[in-house]
């Protein structure tokens, strides 16, 4: 989990061992309900539209998935350690501080920019905001559980004297949210050609405004 991520750039198992025919099965119909969800949302997300988009039965996909409510927390949890793979374990890599802390704002920038992010942590806030459940519980918890990592790295960035130590670390993530929201809506709704080049901007101004001052 993000929350309880090592310091160290990788995790390397002992002994690796190849999914078995049902775990590649259930690999492939998340792969196609993130493709579903992309177009229809979480919260549009059933069974038959799965099976169809899939090439599967209904009870096919019945067979993994028991419920649809079933179903759409297992579609969040997917969702959560695609994003860790491509956004948190890669930003890891760079040097505690500062620099962690860019790579992993721009590398989200990125996956909410690009077309093949299904983007369930901002439309299934959506869905799913004034709907208590475990569906809302379980995304609620994925996405505290990343803005977590996002204020860690911006306080570790204050202990390395990168960032000023007189501004609250939850103020900074909230303007970083900020700018993830707008570059979610400019470029996915409104199809700004220039949304990620202003979002790039103002995390730029934002960086500048809070990194300490070499005297």
């Amino acid at each position: 989990m993000l929350d309880h991520a090592p310091e160290s750039s990788a995790v390397v198992p002992d002994k690796v061992s190849l999914p078995n025919k049902r775990q590649q099965t259930r690999h492939a119909i998340l792969n196609a309900a993130m493709r579903l969800v992309a177009q229809v949302g979480l919260e549009g997300l059933s069974i038959g539209g799965l099976a169809d988009e899939a090439g599967m039965s209904k009870s096919g996909v019945f067979a993994h998935f028991g419920s649809r409510e079933e179903l759409q927390i297992a579609v969040v949890a997917h969702y959560h350690q695609n994003f860790q793979d491509e956004v948190f374990w890669p930003a890891l890599k760079e040097p505690r501080g500062l620099p962690r802390l860019e790579r992993m704002v721009r590398l989200w920038m990125q996956r909410i920019a690009s077309t093949a992010d299904s983007g369930i942590f901002i439309s299934g806030a959506v869905d799913f905001d004034d709907r208590p459940g475990p569906v809302r519980d379980a995304l609620k918890q994925s996405v505290r559980t990343w803005m977590s990592a996002v204020q860690r790295a911006v306080s570790q960035s204050q202990a390395e004297g990168q960032l000023r130590r007189d501004i609250e670390a939850q103020q900074m993530v909230f303007e970083i949210h900020g700018l993830i929201l707008v570059l979610h809506y400019d470029k996915r709704f409104l199809q700004s050609p220039k949304a990620h080049a202003y979002a790039e901007a103002a995390l730029q101004r934002l960086l500048d405004a809070y990194t300490t001052k070499a005297p």
